[in-house]
């Protein structure tokens, strides 16, 4: 039976990312691997981790096996060498065209998934090409309306606002994006992790949400108007709840998934649960990409030491996802 073909891309080169990819090809995961990186970072760090890894030139063909050590390579040039822990802004050309070989290659279909390290959004936008992450670089790749998620084992959070200063947040929560944000949840819990009639918990914007208007009206003027739209349309919405009593264990049964309005309002409880089995994924785009959950950690990288966990995480669920997408095609 063909292996899933899973784009991974090293992300930062002078990062913890290359090291990741080596310590993952190092596993048994069954799917073929394709590296999107630059071979000689590679090399390097399989000589950092005490690895030995078999880099082989991807031709496209199909696997039915592979062997641990061994990963499949779309060799992608490096401007100038990586030095651990210092990111140069001569190499966010190579990273974007890491991302952009990922997200053509899934469109085209030469892979199922893609899974990415993490990247330095700093060392791009001091290249001077404006960044703000993967999500939304996949979003304008392929022209898709995207919602990020985090999801472990136990818990799928989805952001109505992504990384937006705090001061920010408030005006960005309109019916518009609160509509459009969970249209697209619930078509995805339906579509990539088969609920059939999924439960999303929304947060409330403020303290108490809201505390009938006391703490705040955003809840009053925008978040329940536009839940109630929707509600009529047949979605079984919960909230708004809030924040401070929503994740209580007790309650996580009511729910399949959780909106939160903006990035640190549920991610910081989602990863002090799970921080090494959680997953980023795009929803909403027209393929599967899945990544960690953590940064670049210039403090671990060239030690070989950093952990792999989220990474093979992220893999796994790709897979996962995979696997449901073509038994339900």
């Amino acid at each position: 039976m063909p292996l899933p073909r899973l784009a991974v891309t090293a992300g930062e080169p002078a990062g913890i990312g290359p090291e990741l990819l080596i310590r993952l090809a190092a596993t048994s995961l069954a799917a073929s691997l394709v590296a999107i990186a630059d071979r000689h970072v590679l090399e390097r760090a399989a000589m950092r981790c005490g690895l030995r890894i078999e880099l082989t030139d991807d031709d496209g063909s199909v696997q039915t096996e592979r062997q641990p050590g061994t990963l499949r390579l779309r060799h992608t040039p490096l401007a100038v060498d990586e030095v651990p822990g210092r990111p140069d802004p001569r190499n966010a050309r190579h990273v974007l065209d890491t991302l952009t070989e990922a997200a053509d290659g899934c469109i085209a279909g030469r892979y199922d998934a893609v899974v990415t390290a993490p990247l330095q959004k700093s060392s791009i936008n001091d290249a001077g090409i404006p960044f703000s992450g993967h999500t939304e670089f996949f979003a304008e790749r392929a022209h898709a309306d995207v919602v990020m998620m985090l999801a472990s084992p136990e818990l799928r959070v989805a952001l109505v606002t992504t990384h937006l200063p705090l001061a920010a947040v408030s005006a960005a929560i309109t019916t518009e994006a609160l509509t459009r944000t969970l249209r697209i949840v619930h078509a995805e819990l339906r579509r990539k992790f088969g609920i059939a009639e999924p439960r999303i918990a929304v947060l409330g914007l403020n303290p108490h949400a809201g505390e009938s208007g006391y703490l705040g009206r955003e809840e009053i003027d925008t978040l329940i108007p536009a839940l109630d739209v929707l509600r009529g349309e047949g979605m079984h919405l919960l909230g708004p709840v809030p924040a401070d009593t929503a994740f209580v264990p007790a309650l996580r049964h009511h729910y399949d998934a959780v909106l939160a309005m903006y990035h640190d309002q549920a991610l910081p409880v989602l990863k002090s649960e799970a921080f090494d089995r959680t997953v980023n994924l795009t929803l909403g785009l027209p393929f599967i990409r899945t990544s960690v959950d953590h940064g670049t950690a210039l403090d671990l990288a060239g030690t070989g030491q950093a952990d792999p966990a989220s990474l093979i995480a992220a893999a796994c669920m790709a897979m996962d996802l995979v696997a449901r997408s073509k038994a339900s095609a």
